[in-house]
């Protein structure tokens, strides 16, 4: 793979803010997720949460956080999303959740940061739901998962 200069450095190695500013608006979709590994015990109660629905409340705060991202990520552009879809899947197998999300801009850049922001903040919100029944669970394998538009073209893992 031949290496890639880093967009957000530049030729003195002074970080900076990309200028989108000659790119054209096209339409772009990125798709990230991650999981939410809970013992069993936890699973199971999480149908019946003290502090109501886990997932809903994940799933909005995933919304929420996606509209956020640039006051989150330094160097991040505001943009404009078109939509923002959260889902938040129990998972026996793993014991725990599975979180996906997928965000859509008509812009000059990319929205990976905001799909990502959106499963990494509903993945959160889920151990903050939890994690009076168990302080052990783990955050894992957030990741992008394809994206697409731009002239960088598309990406799927």
């Amino acid at each position: 793979m031949a290496e890639q200069p880093l967009t957000h450095v530049d030729a003195d190695g002074r970080v900076r803010m990309v200028d989108v500013g000659d790119k054209l608006a096209t339409e772009r979709q990125a798709r990230a997720e991650g999981l939410v590994r809970t013992a069993p015990e936890t699973l199971a109660a999480a149908a019946s949460a003290k502090k109501g629905d886990v997932r809903a409340a994940a799933e909005i705060a995933g919304i929420m956080a996606a509209k956020k991202t640039s006051e989150l990520i330094p160097l991040c552009h505001p943009i404009a999303l078109t939509s923002v879809q959260v889902v938040v899947e129990p998972d026996a197998s793993l014991p725990g959740f599975r979180v996906s999300a997928v965000a859509r801009t008509n812009g000059q850049t990319g929205v990976e940061m905001e799909a990502l922001t959106a499963v990494s903040v509903a993945c959160l919100t889920l151990y903050d739901m939890l994690k009076s029944a168990d302080r052990g669970m783990s955050i894992e394998c957030i990741r992008l998962t394809e994206k697409s538009g731009g002239a960088s073209g598309d990406y799927k893992r």
